[in-house]
């Protein structure tokens, strides 16, 4: 297995090759408005689709392209993915210095409701209170939803909390947790200050 990241300002990008997942992935944090793209095909429809809903409500630039055993099922995927995602976030962040590194964002999509809370801390750590009324969206697992976060969470150094209130269509209540997720890692890396925001005076 290899992983080679090139970081150019608050951005990154990342291959990942596995005898299970080929991946590549960028994230821009700051992109310019008029260039920004986000680009998606993981092999996994409904993983598509809330992985768009990510780049466009953090309003980064992310492209992803990902080839995975998915005649398996999609769980090395979704999982590695994560993994990829929290690596390029933890580059593209860089020092730390100035970002505002908590965040807490409440999102309904109409019936459901998700709360999203993180910390660029550098210490891992995931919450993961959300319960599904069935086994799959589509041919998407849902059980996959944890996997992917503890993954982001695990690589990315982010301690998250995510606490689905309620809900009782499955694909809202999970369009719910990934906007949430996306705005509050938006939050999380605004710049707010010119110092590294710990008493410590370093976050790793």
């Amino acid at each position: 297995m290899t992983d080679k990241a090139k970081t150019v300002k608050r951005s990154a990008q990342l291959c990942r090759d596995t005898k299970e997942t080929h991946i590549k992935l960028f994230v821009d944090l700051d992109p310019d408005k008029t260039e920004r793209q986000v680009t998606v095909d993981s092999g996994i429809g409904f993983f598509d689709h809330m992985l768009e809903l990510f780049g466009y409500h953090s309003r980064f630039g992310f492209e992803l392209e990902c080839k995975g055993d998915t005649k398996v099922d999609g769980h090395h995927s979704v999982e590695d993915v994560g993994i990829a995602l929290g690596k390029a976030l933890a580059q593209a962040v860089g020092d730390k210095k100035g970002i505002a590194r908590y965040a807490t964002v409440t999102i309904p999509m109409d019936e459901a409701l998700a709360t999203v809370s993180v910390d660029l801390s550098g210490r891992p750590y995931l919450v993961f209170n959300a319960d599904f009324s069935c086994d799959k969206v589509g041919d998407f697992d849902l059980e996959l939803i944890e996997e992917f976060f503890r993954a982001v969470a695990t690589y990315g150094g982010i301690t998250l909390h995510i606490n689905l209130h309620y809900g009782s269509n499955n694909h809202h209540k999970a369009e719910a947790v990934f906007k949430a997720f996306a705005r509050a890692i938006a939050k999380a890396v605004e710049i707010v200050s010119d110092e590294v925001p710990s008493s410590k005076g370093m976050l790793e």
